[in-house]
């Protein structure tokens, strides 16, 4: 025989639940929205034309940093010299920071990588010509990179871990509501179910 459900424990419940459904709801509402929107164009990426803008930039080494860099021993991996970013920073606008060169007789090659699109820089250790090149793929694919967490950094990163675990929070709380709820409403199992069984069966049938 079933126990009668106290009403004082089930109003605990009830707004306790109702409570962390809400916040975590709130705190995931636009990270949903977000990531919703993007999944759809993930799904149709090959569908969405994309027009990627390429722009390329020269200059030219000093001669006393073509003499630095002279000293540096090819077939390397390291970053770049404080005085060659200080002065790329301030003559070609660009942040390289410590990103990690690849260093070789001829060359030095810095990839860049960023959401949206990519860019490289290349300096000819001989001449000491630098060539920067960066490739924008537009608002769709920046928004995708968003979606997937690439080149992005580790705040956007964490980001996305807070947000999965404010989902998870928003899932299970809703799940005991229904639960708490069901008695009133009776469809509440059969759409869960449902829900399961359709997704279980694409999977099975058409994913290979």
């Amino acid at each position: 025989m079933t126990q009668p459900v106290d009403p004082k424990r089930r109003s605990y419940w009830l707004k306790t639940l109702h409570e962390w459904h809400w916040i975590s709801s709130a705190v995931c509402l636009i990270g949903i929205l977000l990531f919703s929107i993007t999944g759809i164009t993930l799904n149709h990426s090959s569908q969405i034309e994309a027009r990627p803008v390429v722009v390329s930039t020269k200059a030219q080494l000093p001669p006393a940093l073509i003499a630095e860099i002279a000293h540096v021993a090819g077939d390397t991996k390291a970053p770049l010299p404080e005085s060659l970013r200080t002065w790329i920073e301030s003559s070609m606008d660009l942040p390289v920071g410590e990103r990690i060169a690849e260093w070789s007789d001829s060359d030095v090659y810095v990839s860049m990588p960023r959401a949206g699109g990519d860019a490289w820089l290349s300096i000819d250790r001989a001449s000491g010509e630098v060539e920067y090149e960066r490739t924008d793929r537009g608002w769709i694919s920046w928004l995708n990179d968003l979606h997937k967490g690439r080149n992005t950094g580790a705040a956007w990163n964490w980001f996305i871990d807070v947000l999965a675990i404010a989902c998870v929070v928003f899932s299970v709380t809703g799940f005991f509501l229904l639960q708490l709820h069901a008695r009133q409403r009776p469809l509440t199992w059969p759409l869960v179910g449902l829900g399961f069984v359709v997704m279980l069966l694409i999977v099975i049938l058409f994913v290979h």
